[in-house]
């Protein structure tokens, strides 16, 4: 199956005005197939904080980042789950206004990545512990242009930094996990700057709290979350702060 197959059944399956349990069984029995070969999201490595402090906003109560690291889904999921999180946003980065459509970002050519604007309490939670999270539980930083069954530029695993402070301080970290040699393979997480977010469309807000019984969900997000609550336990928050503000 390839990755725009994949991508297609993701679209017409899973969302929510769309999806039926044929769909859905369809798609499990697709995925668990495949797995052997595509690799799960449960394989965290747990890393190491940073060995600066993270840069702080004078006088800010609210700071924000941009974290892209293939399917928004579970990245929002993650952070929703984090305590100091006020508000974790799916969305685009990277691209033009004029294509940040999901239907459009799914071809590969805009520029844009899946990415989530996590607005977070600085008195709570710093940026360093932020992207400890991101790079131990929330993907996998050695895959180029991929995360488990999802290929394509739009998958990509970038920091879209919010300014300079933000910039130079995840070059440290990243410069300092590539020399510890965490994972056995090269970081290949970019930093980006001066790049817009823009907000995905609604159906996509919420998306893994929603939606836990879709196979894809099921397979390959929900254990991101089991393990932020596994390795990081002070951190979690067992009530997701939605976007919605509500579950129906």
């Amino acid at each position: 199956m390839t990755s725009t197959e994949r991508r297609s059944m993701r679209i017409s399956s899973l969302e929510p005005y769309a999806a039926s349990a044929a769909c859905v069984s369809f798609l499990v029995t697709a995925l668990l197939v495949q797995a052997p070969s595509m690799g799960f999201a449960e394989n965290a490595v747990m890393v190491p904080p940073p060995a600066t402090s993270a840069p702080k906003l004078a006088n800010a109560t609210t700071e924000k980042v941009v974290l892209a690291g293939g399917c928004f889904w579970g990245v929002q999921g993650v952070f929703q789950h984090v305590k100091g999180v006020n508000n974790a946003v799916s969305g685009y980065a990277g691209g033009p206004a004029n294509s940040a459509q999901y239907e459009i970002v799914g071809s590969g050519k805009t520029g844009h990545a899946e990415a989530v604007e996590i607005t977070f309490d600085p008195k709570i939670i710093d940026l360093g512990t932020l992207l400890r999270i991101y790079f131990s539980v929330a993907h996998n930083p050695t895959e180029l242009n991929r995360q488990g069954p999802d290929s394509g530029t739009q998958y990509r695993s970038t920091i879209f930094a919010q300014n300079d402070a933000q910039k130079r301080f995840a070059e440290a970290y990243i410069k300092q996990l590539d020399k510890a040699r965490i994972y056995g393979a090269p970081i290949v997480t970019t930093i980006e700057t001066s790049k817009r977010f823009y907000p995905a469309e609604a159906y996509h807000q919420d998306y893994a709290t929603l939606h836990p019984d879709s196979g894809y969900i099921a397979i390959y997000d929900l254990p991101k979350i089991d393990n932020l609550k596994r390795l990081f336990p002070d951190l979690y928050r067992p009530e997701a702060k939605l976007v919605s503000g509500t579950v129906d």
